[in-house]
Parts: structure tokens; sequence; C-alpha cells
């Protein structure tokens, strides 16, 4: 059985995020999205929140039980071992993001050689998405609907920026 952990922020969980999801699951048995604390990021949302959004979010693809999510705040190979998980699911929109994921995957290799990383280039319309994007749209009163799953919308509509 492979068993694939999906790290992030997930600060707010967005489409984009979903679409790496959903289409990871095709490729693995069991996908993990593990939602780490960033005690260095100034976070919209707790991660008990992020948390939650994220499995209402995952909620929304037929997985038939194959998806937890849960969160972390240790080294994320570690914790991707500790799960027994053997790939590490990583979402690419550009370059930036590839040379940036290309130095994490060659780090992680060093650290764990049992560990695989797996890139999926984002789909269209998602090759511009980012959480930081959604949080200054919804920070200026931008509509972030099209943005985010409807409960991460809703979330954000009771967010006082």
């Amino acid at each position: 059985m492979t068993v694939a952990l999906y790290p992030g922020t997930f600060d707010p969980f967005h489409n984009g995020h979903l679409n790496i999801a959903q289409r990871a699951l095709s490729l693995v048995d069991h996908l993990i999205v593990g939602v780490y604390s960033s005690p260095r990021k100034q976070a919209l949302f707790s991660q008990a929140e992020r948390i939650r959004l994220a499995s209402e979010a995952m909620a929304s693809l037929n997985h038939g039980g194959r998806v937890s999510v849960c969160g972390y705040d240790t080294l994320t190979i570690n914790f991707a071992r500790a799960r027994g998980a053997s790939v590490i699911v990583r979402g690419l929109r550009n370059s930036v993001d590839f040379d940036y994921e290309w130095q994490m995957a060659q780090t992680n290799h060093f650290l764990a050689e049992d560990v695989e990383v797996m890139c999926l280039f984002a789909n269209e319309p998602f090759t511009f998405l980012s959480a930081s994007l959604v949080r200054e749209v919804a920070s200026l009163g931008g509509d972030v609907s099209r943005l985010v799953p409807e409960c991460v919308a809703r979330a954000i509509a009771g967010v006082r920026f």
C-alpha cells in the first residue's frame, strides 16, 4: 500500500490544494494531508481551524476513506516516516516553485533516501493561486469564493482583517 504525505500550512486551504490532493489520490492508496503548525508565519487561521477546514474540503472528494488530515509540528520527513508515508506530494505552479521544491526534495532525499518526492504541476486555472494571494484578496474585501472551497469562503468571511 502506497501512503503519501501532502504537507503544507494550508492557510487557507484553496482550490489548487484540493486539485493537487485529488490528483495525488489517483496515484496512491492513502493520502495524508499534513497541516504544519508554521510557528514562524503569521497565520490567518489556527492550526486546529486549518485542520478542520482541510478536512471539510477533502470530504467533498469521493475518496472512500483514503484520506486523513492531521497536524504536525516536526520536521516533515520525520512526520512522513512516523506516519508510514513513502512519498511526499508537492504542487508546482511555476519555475520559482520548482527551484524551491527541488532544494527541499534534495534535502529530504539526503535526510531519508527511502522517501520519494512526487511533484504535480498545477492545472489551469490554478497556476496563479496561492494562499498568500487568497489572504491578500480577502483582506482587501475581494471575493474569494471561486478560489477556495465553500467551507473556507465561509470561514474567511468571518475573519476580521
